[in-house]
């Protein structure tokens, strides 16, 4: 069932997802060659904690630390390790709060010192259909037009989106309906409607859009062990369009 939000929840949705972005952003600042990614994850925890804030992840069905880390080839869900950061790598940071009984979410890639034309173009491709299916989050579109909008732009740059994980509503819920996913057809799915609050998250692979598990049940990584981006935002839909909730003004 989609639970339509009134405007004040709306705020307290944005009100999480500001901390977010402001704790994403420190993050990003400290990526760097020699950095660990067990060391992004307790500096996540320790910066919710200075804000007074939860994150949203820790504990979330048994998950064990407040960020994933993902590095190159891990789709979603890695999890922090004493695992070094080195230049040339490529690492998606995914991280929630709850404050105040709402939810925050988003995420972003970063690359790691210097990376490869064939990344840098990756991560631009994978934020550009970001930020088109957020265009396409408006009053009366349908929900395969999101997904269109992120598939079109990927496959059109040579790449391919994930199957097999998809957005998701959010608010008083981490995980809320409906699913989105991010291939589909304009015109088809769910119509999109005032008071809906959606965490849009494409990811995409350089190479098959086939993935697979790894042995430790949480690591998503690709099939063919190339690259992967993920990027997400926490998105409103207004009677102006869409509001993005995760990002600092």
């Amino acid at each position: 069932m989609v639970i339509l939000k009134q405007p004040e929840e709306i705020e307290r949705i944005r009100a999480s997802n500001v901390i977010v972005a402001e704790i994403l952003k420190e993050l990003k600042k400290a990526v760097k060659p020699g950095i660990t990614t067990r060391e992004l994850d307790k500096l996540a925890e320790d910066l919710s904690r200075k804000k007074k804030v939860k994150p949203a992840f820790k504990g979330y069905m048994g998950y064990p630390f407040s960020l994933c880390t993902s590095v190159n080839e891990e789709v979603v869900h890695g999890l922090p390790s004493e695992r070094v950061l080195v230049e040339g790598d490529i690492i998606s940071l995914d991280f929630g709060v709850l404050q105040q009984g709402y939810y925050g979410d988003a995420a972003i890639t970063v690359p790691v010192g210097k990376i490869s034309e064939r990344a840098a173009e990756l991560l631009k491709v994978t934020e550009q259909s970001l930020e088109e299916a957020i265009a396409e989050a408006r009053p009366g579109n349908r929900l395969g037009d999101i997904a269109f909008a992120v598939q079109s732009r990927v496959e059109a740059a040579g790449f391919s989106v994930v199957r097999d994980f998809v957005g998701h509503g959010i608010g008083k819920g981490l995980h809320e309906d409906p699913q989105i996913p991010n291939f589909g057809v304009r015109g088809r799915g769910m119509e999109l409607k005032v008071g809906m609050v959606l965490a849009i998250e494409p990811m995409v692979n350089a190479g098959t859009y086939r993935v697979r598990m790894k042995r430790d049940d949480w690591t998503v990584v690709t099939d063919d062990a190339d690259l992967s981006a993920h990027f997400e935002h926490s998105v409103a839909i207004t009677e102006r369009g869409p509001v993005v909730l995760s990002k600092l003004q």
